[in-house]
């Protein structure tokens, strides 16, 4: 799943390859990825792309005034072309939507939006406001954005990957860069945030701002094609379960539930005590 560091890097990369552009059309091919029906996707043609900017992991695509809000969710994914044909697209398939602009000088380029697997995620809003969004509304504060501070948020009766992950509590962080900036801090996963003390909250606020500040810095001005292949090489613990941390030489230890997974090194962040998931037995505290 793209999260902040990766969205980050497409906004600077889209801003940079759409600036001026005018649209020529905007084609879903899918009956789901659209949310919205009101303005319509054709009242976008014609009009000029001022604007690309990131809220949490949502890609905000500014058309003099009216917005094309993407979230690629966990399997969606953005892929650009520098040369359309005049084929109109087809409905099915991992294609769901194209973008198409218009720079009076030869085909048509811009990006498709595709989608892996069947549960389908992705989703785009058409928009005269970002904050028609509900998901927009509902986010909690940037960690990058200056200002932000993590020590509020914490006071809250929940595991602290679970905290790192919500999204109305902190916006753009995922599951991998929770467990990167959990093994950062050396703090376990089902750690209790209210009852973290002054040295563990310390250490996962140094832990979210370093992680996230060198994932941006990694990313940025690497094309889409790119990203996906550079973030996995970045991973420290996060899908490299059975492999050696870096830092200790431990063997990176995994917890499985019903969706999904996360990855953590005993002896970095649980003192040695492996966690144990539900495919075996109840979680240990």
């Amino acid at each position: 799943m793209p999260e902040m560091p990766e969205v980050e890097a497409l906004v600077h990369w889209l801003g940079d390859k759409l600036d001026g552009a005018v649209v020529a059309e905007i084609e879903p091919a899918s009956f789901a990825v659209l949310k919205t029906y009101d303005p319509p996707v054709s009242a976008f043609a014609g009009l000029t792309v001022t604007g690309v900017t990131r809220h949490g992991k949502f890609i905000d695509i500014d058309v003099d005034g009216l917005h094309l809000v993407i979230h690629l969710a966990k399997a969606g994914w953005l892929r650009w072309s520098d040369h359309f044909g005049d084929s109109r697209v087809k409905m099915g398939g991992p294609l769901a939507l194209r973008f198409r602009v218009d720079r009076g000088d030869g085909p048509h380029e811009g990006f498709d939006l595709t989608e892996a697997g069947t549960r389908k995620g992705l989703a785009v809003y058409a928009v005269r406001d970002p904050q028609e969004v509900a998901g927009i509304v509902r986010l909690g504060p940037d960690p990058l954005a200056p200002g932000f501070d993590l020590r509020p948020l914490l006071q809250r009766r929940m595991q602290v990957k679970r905290l790192l992950r919500d999204q109305t509590v902190v916006a753009g962080i995922g599951n991998a860069y929770s467990d990167e900036i959990l093994h950062a801090a050396r703090l376990s996963p089902f750690a209790i945030a209210e009852k973290l003390d002054e040295d563990e909250v310390v250490r996962l606020e140094a832990a979210v701002t370093s992680v996230l500040t060198e994932a941006v810095a990694a990313a940025d001005g690497k094309p889409a094609a790119d990203l996906k292949d550079a973030k996995r090489e970045r991973m420290r613990v996060h899908g490299r379960a059975g492999q050696t941390c870096e830092v200790c030489g431990d063997t990176v230890a995994e917890v499985v539930f019903a969706d999904s997974s996360l990855q953590y090194c005993p002896t970095c962040q649980t003192g040695g005590t492996l966690l144990k998931d539900r495919t075996t037995s109840k979680f240990l505290k």
